[in-house]
């Protein structure tokens, strides 16, 4: 469960810390830079995957460890 209340010593919680940082941004270089960022960011996840899938494959058909 995530908690948003303050933290003993007025810490701020991670949301409101995304918050933070987020809202600058956005202002800066607009709602379009956060679905840049995000395309880039699954292109690099999926190229990953497909990068592990190929050396489990080739693992398979090679010498038993």
């Amino acid at each position: 469960m995530v908690q948003n209340d303050k933290r003993a010593g007025g810490a701020m919680t991670v949301a409101e810390a995304g918050r933070m940082g987020g809202r600058p941004v956005r202002e800066k270089y607009g709602p379009q830079h956060f679905e840049r960022i995000g395309r880039k960011g699954g292109q690099k996840v999926a190229g990953l995957i497909e990068r592990a899938k190929s050396l489990e494959g080739s693992r398979e058909g090679g010498p038993a460890a």
